[in-house]
């Protein structure tokens, strides 16, 4: 954990992992928690989450669809020890064109001739994994939790937390910096401490890296739904995102539903080339 999502800029991602993270619970939830009782059971928590987050040795294939106003796409993905790999196979759920299917193809084949470029991107998801490791230490320190209750979510009962910036947290970097603008509600599922949907609002407009990077707008949001694919395994089912990031004259807006179905787990071992070959249907698929 976290499942990694395709085509997602770096400032995303960050917003991504940090959703990922969420916490989980060791013991039953009274019926009423103090502030400082939440924020002890989350701090406890969390320390689980990191062991968790390390933990690389359930790779998965899966497939993720993705929407947005100007196009959908759909891709399989296969997680390797050397990084993802991700094939498209579907346009505005559409069937790939001849020309788009040639241009899939090739860039497999270019993938295959040049192992930098998995490896770029290996380094890409490990820079990801060492921020999600730096937001769970940080987040006890980051954030006010406040215990909601008992509700109901897609799987059952889950006990639900809210949370909002620390006023004395003092981010020490540009990544934890965007943590003081953000609000929201937690839902875990006590039996299996889990996550199971998570909610965040940034309630100001939010410099990120100090302003010089750009600005988020007041108002973007975050939707993430987590599910239990049995055996101890939890991945991300849906993420849908709302922002607009300014970066000096420019907007750029981020709108997007992502889902990923269809997860089966693939040898540990699993190297890309070989992953290659299964996304195409080879033997072993």
């Amino acid at each position: 954990m976290p499942a990694k999502l395709e085509n997602v800029n770096s400032l995303l991602r960050f917003f991504l992992l940090f959703c990922c993270a969420g916490a989980a619970l060791g013991q039953p939830v009274a019926a009423s928690l103090t502030p400082a009782q939440a924020q002890a059971m989350v701090a406890r928590a969390l320390d689980t989450e990191v062991r968790f987050a390390r933990d690389l040795s359930h790779p998965m294939r899966y497939r993720l669809h993705k929407s947005s106003p100007r196009l959908t796409s759909t891709k399989e993905i296969a997680e390797t020890r050397d990084g993802d790999v991700a094939r498209l196979i579907a346009i505005n759920d559409q069937p790939l064109s001849q020309d788009d299917e040639q241009r899939e193809e090739a860039r497999l084949d270019a993938l295959l001739s040049d192992p930098g470029r998995q490896r770029h991107r290996k380094q890409s998801e490990e820079s990801d994994t060492g921020i999600v490791l730096k937001l769970l230490r940080m987040l006890p320190q980051a954030f006010l939790y406040e215990y909601e209750g008992v509700g109901q979510g897609s799987a059952g009962a889950v006990e639900k937390f809210r949370f909002r910036p620390n006023p004395a947290f003092r981010p020490p970097d540009m990544e934890t910096q965007a943590l003081t603008a953000m609000i929201g509600e937690l839902w875990i599922d006590a039996a299996e401490e889990r996550v199971t949907r998570l909610e965040g609002h940034l309630q100001q407009d939010t410099d990120y890296g100090w302003g010089i990077l750009g600005k988020l707008d007041k108002g973007g949001w975050i939707v993430l739904e987590q599910a239990d694919l049995g055996a101890g395994q939890w991945r991300i089912a849906r993420f849908q995102i709302k922002m607009e990031l300014r970066i000096l004259f420019k907007t750029k807006d981020f709108d997007s539903v992502q889902e990923m179905t269809q997860y089966t787990p693939v040898p540990a071992d699993l190297d890309y080339r070989k992953a290659i070959q299964m996304l195409r249907g080879g033997p072993g698929n």
